[in-house]
């Protein structure tokens, strides 16, 4: 699916590979030819999580208590907690495909499109996959993970142009995002090489390499799949 519509190149890997600044780069980099915009599909939990964290006595047992719930939705092996994570899970899931409509619009306006994450269905509960990885008790939470799986398994369905895939070690996440939860880390770095992104063109690229190479081979991966598109 996509044909008719512009560019775009997506920039996936585990927190602190640096998504955010190549995304950046490699946008300003395709500006200089054509017409292009940033693309953004997260949804800030993370970030969330860690303020209310901060907040004075009643912040840090929240926050634990929340990434309690969070852990439970992410992992396959756990049941999903309750009918209200469901439910708060699939709003959030509509909220990132309203955001994933957005920026389609932005495609089939001509606008080539980066973005530093996407949707995928290859590892749910993890890189922007569906949130309901665990497993459905009942029928409803059943029917509700059924339909959070039909808006990712919609947007997966736009294969991006090129994946540029970002590979890091986890002291090397853990030495810039010493706020993260170190083992939720090794997760997401252990799994960046199960994404797939929907039988997308991907290059490999070590995000431990001085920052100037990993442009460099980005920017050349960029350019081939835009004079190929």
């Amino acid at each position: 699916m996509g044909s008719e519509l512009a560019p775009l190149i997506a920039v996936v890997g585990s927190d602190g590979s640096g998504k955010s600044t190549l995304s950046a780069d490699l946008l300003a980099h395709i500006q200089q030819t054509r017409r292009a915009e940033a693309g953004y599909l997260g949804l800030g939990s993370g970030e969330q999580g860690r303020r209310i964290g901060r907040w004075p006595i009643v912040g840090p047992p929240l926050h634990r208590w929340l990434d309690g719930i969070a852990d439970r939705l992410r992992d396959p092996g756990e049941p999903i907690p309750g009918l209200f994570a469901a439910r708060y899970a699939l709003r959030r899931s509509r909220r990132r495909r309203a955001k994933f409509d957005a920026l389609v619009a932005q495609r089939r306006a001509g606008i080539t499109v980066v973005t530093d994450r996407y949707p995928q269905l290859e590892v749910p509960g993890l890189h922007d996959g569906p949130i309901l990885a665990g497993r459905a008790t009942t029928l409803r939470l059943a029917a509700i993970q059924a339909e959070e799986g039909a808006l990712y398994a919609e947007m997966a369905s736009h294969v991006p142009t090129l994946v540029i895939r970002l590979h890091v070690d986890i002291d090397t996440v853990m030495a810039r995002k010493p706020d993260h939860d170190r083992a939720l880390i090794a997760r997401k770095v252990e799994t960046v090489p199960l994404l797939a992104m929907g039988g997308a063109p991907i290059v490999d690229i070590d995000a431990t390499i001085p920052y100037e190479e990993e442009l460099a081979l980005a920017t050349a991966a960029v350019d081939k799949a835009l004079a190929e598109a």
